[in-house]
């Protein structure tokens, strides 16, 4: 084991100036990801700055009627929430939908969204990967790549991003709360994870030493009906072949808002845009709901191996989308 050292700082401006920004440095919630890529030397830290102790851990009732999410609160407590599960339901279910409990009781929602790819090539070291090794190459692409993207993938990377509450954040037009040597900012959720392009080695627009501090909710998606699905390649505790967050809202039987992200097919949560404006105004019929993701999923260039992730997308989003049209069941 390459040796590091390990702070615990008592405050948020200690942790900041304890990472410093460097190269070597890593903030440490629950480790669920970081130190499995420890263990497989893909990660090799030489400073730890852990943040389990800070006051980051709490869900607060904000003054416009939305919620903020501190960023060391668990996923199992987040999922369990009352406010979450009466007002934003879609957050629980995807977390449920996620890793064991065990990981659950252990994760943390800053963690969850900073996770990196589960990408094979990018967690063996004699392999090439432009993640872990920019230059290097993507053995993924002429490789096994059945999991990976279909949408805004580059020819350096075809990653996909792992994350399944990432996923719901984006579907409600959430915002990542950010604090480091330059202050405090916050960034919507839609954009703070990267496409790859030519920089793969970027997750997201976090700058060095950034902490997530919270995930903000906004008050105008409280309560609307919103659907998380996902497919696997077994029942339970496995990644996202494909998943989608649905949210729809509807008014004299058209729709009035609609939101829809897709996970498991791009490098980050992939907002439908396309769908959700050709949706909106629109009454939701099932060939309507098709017409608008088949439009979505056009933009999609499968690879050699995951041409059926199209397929797959697009019948887990009109699933949600026509079971929340339909309304609750009696």
């Amino acid at each position: 084991m390459k040796p590091f050292a390990y702070v615990r700082p008592a405050s948020l401006p200690e942790a900041i100036a304890a990472h410093g920004g460097r190269p070597g440095a890593r903030y440490l919630g629950g480790g669920t990801n970081l130190v499995d890529l420890m263990k497989l030397g893909v990660e090799r830290p030489d400073t730890l700055v852990d943040l389990t102790r800070l006051p980051l851990g709490t869900v607060e009732e904000t003054a416009d009627g939305g919620l903020r999410i501190g960023s060391g609160v668990r996923n199992s407590d987040l999922a369990a929430h009352p406010l979450v599960r009466s007002r934003y339901p879609v957050i629980a279910q995807a977390l449920l939908a996620g890793a064991s409990g065990q990981l659950r009781n252990t994760a943390t929602t800053g963690g969850n969204l900073l996770q990196r790819t589960r990408c094979p090539y990018f967690q063996d070291v004699a392999k090439p990967c432009n993640k872990r090794e920019p230059g290097s190459g993507c053995g993924a692409r002429d490789g096994v790549h059945r999991d990976h993207a279909v949408l805004g993938h580059s020819p350096q990377c075809i990653a996909t991003h792992p994350s399944d509450l990432a996923v719901a954040l984006a579907a409600l037009d959430a915002a990542v709360e950010l604090q480091g040597p330059g202050g405090s900012r916050t960034v919507p959720a839609t954009d703070f994870h990267r496409l790859p392009g030519e920089h793969p080695e970027q997750d997201t627009l976090a700058e060095p030493g950034e902490i997530i501090t919270a995930v903000l909710l906004p008050p105008d998606a409280a309560g609307l009906p919103a659907r998380y699905r996902k497919a696997r390649d077994r029942a339970s505790y496995a990644f996202a072949l494909a998943s989608v967050a649905a949210v729809l809202d509807l008014g004299e039987g058209r729709v009035r808002r609609v939101a829809l992200a897709f996970g498991g097919l791009a490098h980050r949560p992939w907002r439908a845009t396309t769908a959700e404006e050709l949706l909106v105004g629109r009454a939701p019929t099932e060939d309507a709901v098709q017409q608008a993701v088949e439009a979505e999923l056009a933009l999609a260039q499968p690879l050699r191996d995951n041409a059926y992730k199209v397929a797959l997308a697009r019948n887990l989003a009109c699933e949600a989308l026509n079971t929340l049209a339909r309304g609750p069941r009696p």
